[in-house]
């Protein structure tokens, strides 16, 4: 039974005008444009029988549901959605950007890997100031030095040319269309707008976002986006060479290399030799309530699916399993985790962001501890570490030593993190993707790639802060995340597959947006389907938690006050804070497929 809900209604009248060549049995039509909050709105999750498409927007979801109910493939579907996403989602994702792309083809698990690299110009100084001394963050972000060469449309493509069954040009039709005709500006968009300190000092982007009197575009009002539109045909109709040569690379090497004061180093050349990668993904067991699961994510250079696996396993060797849940406040109502799960958890948290912080970085730079990534997810390893936790918290946790590891890197500090969105699909043949995409902070380097009297454009990453700024620590030992040309940088994205490990069948896509707390995000999702029983919706609904190696983190008024003071008396150096994760989920269930998607954020799930 069709599934579109109210919140996302077909407009039957209105068919595609003006855009690409129409593929047979494909007529794109605008679906009435709701405006998201940027809240929380209570949302269902939703029950499908044959596919399903879970993304950040309602355009953007819609998008990838009629190209499945065209005969697309979930590949097809996810580069649809991207392409709406890099439109009415501008601060997150986009063709400016790299992604993260695991796909499950009824078989056999693949990682696509669409991550940024640094120029070939680009050294291990490219965040020092003259002093030596790191530069302060956003002095590093916004300009020309912090962009990436972008990967997203060339993995994308790299997967259409195996798993496409629509043609490629049919894909942009939604995106092209929206472009031109435009779409109204969603609550999350205007507020994020008007928060941003450096968006409007882009002459493109001040005059795309935001009015002549300087104030942000109204909610609500329609937002016609041409240039990127004319982009989207060169792609649609070149492939990425519409975007890594000729006229639009021209354009983003000049934007990035003629910043008046934050230059940064890419070249046409840059451009033209990014290669996307497939890589070998990084999968473990899991057992959780009597049952054996085997949950798969994307290696180094991501540092997601290694640290997930690691809290779970480490927790696995607690008696986190047999804690029950605690009462939670009154709005939003239900079960929320215990006090003494939270403190497992967030100890299990700080042992794996030690390691992550020791070890990971972009694998065709740096060697993984005892020459194996998976040394870092070995039970014995993990319940060695898991030893580690008493009663109280240990508050900061040291690296460890997995296998026989010989350790000649230095620690990464700490440092800012940001961006993202997720996209989880799955097709009516049963194929599935998690994809997690982004140009990293909010809005991206703030450099708008755009064309002189056309209105509008896309954005830039700022991927390259993602390296540590500190390429050394004090005694001169090199961070495995530090600068170097051509390499790509950690990332804490940690698009996921379950399966049954007994039968092989899908079990779950999952994924969210947060920066650092991706990890924690997913993490949190996994242990409330696997562990408590929950379905998709509710376990995205839990507060939020976590801690990267320092504070513990509690989402702000989603926990009793005696949670907090509980976690204060084990030692912990509590925060409540908005953690505003954007997560989506796909179960598959006896009758089809339930998906969940954030009340954090607009996003929403659609299937038949």
């Amino acid at each position: 039974m069709k599934t579109r809900t109210n919140i996302v209604a077909l407009a039957t009248a209105l068919l595609v005008a003006g855009c690409a060549t129409q593929a047979p049995g494909f007529n794109y039509t605008v679906p009435a444009q709701p405006e998201g909050a940027s809240g929380y709105t209570e949302k269902p999750g939703w029950a499908t029988r044959k596919f399903a498409v879970a993304a950040a927007n309602p355009l953007a979801t819609d998008a990838g549901y009629q190209i499945l109910k065209a005969g697309g493939s979930a590949i097809d579907a996810a580069i649809a959605v991207q392409m709406v996403l890099a439109l009415v989602e501008p601060q997150s994702s986009g063709i400016g950007g790299g992604a993260f792309l695991l796909h499950y083809n009824g078989k056999d698990v693949e990682a696509f890997d669409g991550r940024e690299t640094a120029p070939a110009a680009a050294d291990e100084k490219l965040f020092l100031l003259p002093d030596g001394k790191p530069m302060a963050f956003y002095d590093g972000v916004v300009g020309g030095r912090s962009v990436g060469v972008p990967g997203a449309v060339r993995m994308l493509e790299m997967a259409h040319r195996q798993y496409g069954k629509l043609p490629w040009s049919t894909l942009f039709q939604p995106a092209i269309t929206l472009a031109e005709g435009g779409f109204k500006v969603s609550a999350r968009l205007n507020t994020l707008v008007t928060a941003d300190a450096h968006l409007k000092k882009d002459p493109v982007a001040a005059a795309y976002f935001f009015k002549s009197d300087g104030a942000p575009r109204d909610v609500g009002v329609s937002l016609r986006n041409p240039a990127f539109a004319e982009v989207l045909r060169k792609i649609a109709a070149e492939g990425s060479r519409g975007l890594h040569e000729g006229e639009v690379a021209q354009a983003i090497v000049a934007k990035v290399q003629g910043h008046p004061t934050n230059p940064g180093k890419m070249t046409l050349a840059d451009l033209a030799n990014y290669q996307p990668k497939k890589r070998v993904p990084i999968c473990h067991d899991y057992k959780a309530s009597g049952h054996d699961y085997r949950i798969c994510g994307m290696p180094p250079p991501s540092s997601g699916a290694i640290a997930v696996g690691q809290i779970l396993g480490i927790l696995n060797n607690t008696n986190a399993a047999t804690l029950p849940l605690a009462d939670g406040v009154a709005s939003p109502a239900g079960k929320v985790p215990s006090a003494e799960w939270l403190h497992l958890y967030t100890e299990a948290a700080r042992l794996a962001f030690a390691d992550r912080a020791q070890y990971l970085g972009d694998p065709d730079f740096v060697q993984p501890p005892s020459g194996n990534w998976m040394s870092l997810l070995d039970p014995g390893y993990l319940a060695q570490r898991a030893r580690m936790i008493g009663a109280q918290s240990m508050r900061l946790a040291r690296p460890g030593t997995p296998g026989a590891t010989q350790v000649s890197y230095a620690p990464m500090p700490d440092q800012p993190e940001y961006g993202t969105s997720h996209i989880s699909i799955v097709d009516d043949a049963g194929n599935a993707i998690a994809m997690t995409t982004t140009i990293e902070d909010q809005f991206g380097a703030r450099q708008m790639v755009g064309k002189a009297g056309v209105s509008g454009g896309f954005l830039l990453n700022n991927e390259l802060t993602d390296f540590s700024f500190a390429p050394t620590d004090a005694e001169g030992k090199p961070v495995a995340n530090r600068v170097q040309p051509g390499k790509r940088p950690r990332s804490s994205m940690a698009p996921t597959l379950v399966f049954d490990k007994g039968s092989g069948q899908l079990v779950m896509s999952g994924g969210s947006p947060g920066g650092a707390l991706i990890i924690h995000y997913t993490a949190k999702t996994l242990y409330g389907t696997l562990n408590w029983g929950m379905n998709a919706q509710q376990a995205i609904n839990l507060p939020n938690f976590g801690s990267n190696n320092g504070p513990t983190l509690l989402e702000e008024r989603r926990f009793p006050s005696a949670t907090a003071e509980a976690l204060r008396a084990r030692g912990h150096e509590v925060r409540e804070q908005n953690m505003t994760s954007g997560l989506q989920a796909i179960q598959k269930t006896p009758s089809g497929y339930f998906g969940g998607a954030d009340p954090r954020r607009e996003g929403v799930v659609l299937g038949d």
